[in-house]
């Protein structure tokens, strides 16, 4: 006697990785969802209907009402580290995990960071576009960094991103201090000396931000904190674009406030071609990169997949957002 058991249905909401959708079509009914903008919302709301799992993207907002649209969903995976399109008060309070993806991508983010660091200090992508105009070797002065040497970066969120980033600052010379909500207790094995969040931003030459988006930390970085720190201070970004007011960035780069940011998330993200950011000099953004690694990506597309599949099963997904709503 055969018994036929229809496979769990799967809703895909933006773009993945191919990977992702060969290993769950496997063992599941897939639909998929690239662009969700148009008539494609309405169609995804139906989907989600009778949708047992959801593998959201940042481009997907999960909402409470959305929730409310897909009363058979049991879980819901993102590859990504943080979440903060996904309410998670809603989802716990429907028993609804949600799986990330930490850790896999620390050593692919620090890089970004650092590299942020590096290229603005040394002016890197303003020497490139010096050689591409041809002023190389026609008298014109090409543009001149400073020295990473004997200067202090203060990382905001002394996380585990925040730690690989120090070791590759510590071997060019820099100095480390940090500001954590808790101060870690392997300050020595890290080599960082705590501090407060005032006196990070009056003593750094370089200021990590390395925060996850929460209602404490939106807009952490405005007006009055610019104005705490250097005017030759350097500001690198490479945790999540709202931590930032963009507004009170831009006034602080025009007047000379800092002399530098150096960015990998933007408020708004995309960042407009327009947008009044972009029309100065003293500024270095790149279009969210920090994971964007053929080795990185793959990693986390797979544990993507393995926290859906785990939670269509009812077990413990491997990487959980909201613990208490964990099987």
């Amino acid at each position: 006697m055969v018994i036929n058991k229809t496979k769990p249905s799967v809703v895909i909401a933006g773009r993945v990785l191919p990977v992702v959708r060969e290993h769950l079509e496997a063992t599941t009914s897939v639909t998929q969802f690239e662009d969700l903008s148009g008539s494609n919302t309405q169609l995804l709301e139906k989907a989600l209907q009778t949708a047992e799992g959801l593998l959201a993207t940042a481009s997907l907002t999960v909402t409470a009402d959305l929730l409310d649209k897909a009363p058979q969903l049991k879980v819901i995976s993102q590859p990504s580290v943080g979440v903060d399109n996904i309410d998670l008060a809603a989802c716990s309070a429907r028993k609804i995990p949600v799986g990330h993806t930490p850790g896999v991508l620390v050593e692919a983010t620090a890089d970004i960071a650092f590299g942020l660091l590096l290229s603005a200090a040394r002016r890197i992508p303003e020497s490139w576009n010096f050689v591409c105009s041809g002023a190389w070797g026609q008298g014109q002065s090409f543009p001149f960094g400073i020295d990473l040497y004997g200067k202090t970066l203060g990382i905001v969120g002394l996380g585990s991103i925040g730690v690989a980033v120090a070791k590759r600052a510590q071997a060019s010379g820099l100095k480390i201090i940090y500001h954590n909500r808790h101060r870690r207790k392997d300050e020595d094995t890290v080599k960082a000396t705590y501090v407060t969040f005032d006196e990070l931003l009056a003593q750094s030459d370089f200021v990590l931000v390395m925060l996850p988006l929460t209602k404490e930390s939106t807009h952490l970085f405005s007006a009055q904190q610019f104005a705490k720190m250097k005017r030759t201070a350097y500001l690198i970004n490479a945790a999540r674009g709202k931590v930032v007011d963009s507004d009170a960035l831009y006034n602080a780069l025009k007047a000379g406030e800092i002399a530098f940011a150096a960015m990998d998330v933007t408020d708004p993200e995309p960042l407009p071609a327009d947008h009044k950011l972009l029309t100065l000099k003293n500024i270095l953004v790149t279009p969210h990169i920090g994971s964007a690694t053929h080795e990185t990506r793959d990693v986390m597309a797979r544990l993507a997949v393995k926290n859906l599949l785990e939670g269509l099963k009812g077990q413990t997904l491997p990487a959980c957002a909201n613990k208490e709503a964990n099987f």
